[in-house]
């Protein structure tokens, strides 16, 4: 019994650290493609959109070296 107990808890500890990881992960992913500041060597486009989350304005800015995309809030 006590290691059914053991064995259900240790994937009930790598799911948790899976989810929080992920997220922590996921979310400065996101946090680093946009601002109100945008970096050097980007390009304005005139990519326009509405974040669905914020309702907030996301005008897009292109690396035409790297193909990397900015999006600063307006």
């Amino acid at each position: 019994m006590e290691w059914i107990i053991g064995f259900y808890g240790v994937q009930l500890l790598l799911l948790l650290v899976l989810i929080f990881g992920s997220w922590f992960i996921w979310d400065r992913r996101f946090k680093t493609k946009h601002g109100k500041d945008v970096p050097k060597g980007f390009v304005r486009t005139e990519e326009v959109s509405i974040d669905p989350t914020t309702q907030k304005k996301m005008v897009v800015y292109f690396h035409p070296e790297t193909g990397e995309r900015f999006y600063k809030e307006e």
